[in-house]
C-alpha cells in the first residue's frame, strides 16, 4: 500500500526490474528490460547508443546500426524529442531520447500495438532508469563502448578517452557541450567540464604535437586543473598548478589552453588564456568582434624555460541572457579543403549562430559543425580540431530536454 492505495502490477514488476539491474551484467539488464516490456504490454525494448562520431546508432542486443541522419531514431536523437511511428503491420513504434544527465546517449525503441498515456508514462520511466544503468555500467565493462566504435583507436586517443567528461552538462540555466575530431587518432587536443554548486568550469587544451606524448601532455594539463578545482583553487591557482605539473613531470612539453568559469547565478564568465585562440562571444544572434580578445600570455609549461612565469590574468566579463561563448582549437578555424581554403572563423561562427537562430539544441549544433569541418577537409583532418559551447540562460531554458512528440 503507498497513501492507502494498493500497489499495481506494473508499479511491483517496475520495482522488481530495479532491484535486479544491479546484480545483472551489461547485457542480462537490457534482457530484463524487455520481459518488464512484455509483461506491460510491449512487444519489443531495443537500447540504440550511439556511436562516438555521432553517425550511428547501434543496437546493444543486435542489429544493423541506424544512421543518426537519416532515420526516425535519428529524428529522436537529434531534436532530443520523443518520436512515433506507425508501422507496416500495425504496430506503433517509439523512439525515446537516452540521456545522462544533459548528455546525449542514443535511443531507446519501443514497439507496442497500442500506446496509452499510462504505458507512456511507463516507457519515459524505462528510458530514464535504462540510462542510468548503461552509465554506471559502462564505468566498469567494455561491452557498450564497443558498440560506439566502428573501428579501432589509437593508444594516445584511448589514453586521452579514459580522461575526457560526457560532451554535455548542464542545468536548466546553463549548459556546457564538446565534440572534438579525430575521434580515433586524437593527438594532443582535450577538453573537461564540471559543475560545482552554481558554477560551470570549463577547459580546452592543445598540446604541442600530434603523438603520444602530446596526449600525455593534455592528460597532466587536465589532470592538474581537476586536482587544482577539486581541491577550491580559483583560476589563477588552477593555471597555477597545471604549470607547476607539466614543468615537474614533462619539463620537455608545453600545450596552450583557455581556463574558464561560468556563474550561473548573475552570468559572470572569468577566463584565464595561455597563447590559445580567442574566445568567441555571440549575443543576440550576432558575433561580438573583440569581445573577449585580450593581451596574450605564454603557453603552460615554458615557465622553466623563460625563466618563471608570472601568474596568468584572469579576464572578467558579464554575459547576458541568451549569451553564447565559443571555445576552440586552432585546427578548427584552419581545417583546409584540397585547394587549400581554410574553413575560417567567420564560417565557424555563422554556423553557430545560423542553428540559434533555428532555436536548435547546442549539442547538435556541434554535431553538425564538427560533421561540416569533416566534410570540408574530406574526412582527412591535419591537426586535431575542439570545439566547447557555453550558454547561459538564468530564464531555465539551458540545459537540453525531452519534449512531447
Amino acid at each position: 500500500m503507498v497513501d492507502g492505495s494498493p500497489i499495481g502490477e506494473g508499479e511491483l514488476l517496475f520495482e522488481e526490474l530495479v532491484r535486479s539491474v544491479h546484480g545483472c551484467g551489461p547485457i542480462e539488464v537490457l534482457e530484463a528490460a524487455e520481459r518488464y516490456g512484455q509483461a506491460i504490454g510491449l512487444t519489443a525494448v531495443t537500447v540504440h547508443v550511439v556511436d562516438i562520431q555521432q553517425n550511428l546508432l547501434f543496437p546493444l542486443t543486435g542489429g544493423p546500426p541506424l544512421g543518426v541522419d537519416s532515420t526516425e531514431a535519428g529524428e529522436a536523437y537529434r531534436s532530443d524529442t520523443l518520436r512515433l511511428d506507425e508501422g507496416g503491420d500495425g504496430e506503433l513504434s517509439l523512439w525515446l531520447p537516452l540521456r545522462d544527465g544533459a548528455d546525449r546517449m542514443g535511443v531507446l525503441h519501443v514497439r507496442t500495438e497500442s500506446l496509452d498515456e499510462p504505458t507512456l508514462r511507463r516507457c519515459q520511466t524505462l528510458a530514464s532508469l535504462l540510462a542510468l544503468v548503461v552509465t554506471s555500467k559502462r564505468a566498469y565493462s567494455d561491452t557498450y563502448v564497443r558498440h560506439t566504435r566502428t573501428r579501432p583507436v589509437q593508444l594516445r586517443t584511448e589514453m586521452l578517452r579514459a580522461f575526457l567528461p560526457p560532451r554535455t552538462l548542464g542545468t536548466t540555466r546553463g549548459v556546457s557541450t564538446a565534440v572534438l575530431e579525430p575521434a580515433y587518432e586524437l593527438g594532443g587536443d582535450a577538453f573537461d567540464h564540471s559543475i560545482t554548486k552554481d558554477t560551470l568550469h570549463a577547459v580546452i587544451l592543445d598540446a604541442m604535437g600530434h603523438d603520444l606524448a602530446s596526449g600525455l601532455t593534455a592528460s597532466v594539463a587536465m589532470a592538474g586543473a581537476r586536482s587544482a578545482r577539486r581541491n577550491g583553487a580559483d583560476l589563477a591557482e588552477l593555471t597555477a598548478s597545471v604549470e607547476k605539473a607539466l614543468l615537474q613531470w614533462l619539463p620537455e612539453r608545453f600545450c596552450t589552453g583557455v581556463f574558464a568559469t561560468l556563474e550561473l547565478a548573475d552570468g559572470m564568465f572569468s577566463w584565464a588564456n595561455c597563447a590559445h585562440p580567442t574566445p568567441l562571444l555571440i549575443r543576440d544572434r550576432r558575433l561580438v568582434p573583440g569581445a573577449l580578445d585580450r593581451e596574450p600570455e605564454v603557453p603552460l609549461g615554458l615557465g622553466g624555460v623563460l625563466g618563471g612565469a608570472e601568474a596568468r590574468t584572469v579576464h572578467r566579463v558579464r554575459l547576458e541572457p541568451g549569451d553564447q561563448v565559443l571555445l576552440y582549437t586552432d585546427g578548427v578555424t584552419e581545417a583546409h579543403d584540397s585547394e587549400g581554403r581554410m574553413f575560417g572563423l567567420e564560417q565557424f561562427a555563422d554556423f553557430v549562430i545560423r542553428a540559434a537562430s533555428a532555436d536548435e539544441p547546442a549539442p547538435e549544433t556541434l554535431r553538425r559543425l564538427i560533421h561540416a569541418i569533416h566534410e570540408h577537409q574530406r574526412g582527412s583532418f591535419t591537426d586535431d580540431a575542439t570545439i566547447m559551447l557555453l550558454e547561459w540562460h538564468p530564464d531555465g531554458r539551458g540545459a537540453p530536454r525531452s519534449r512531447g512528440c
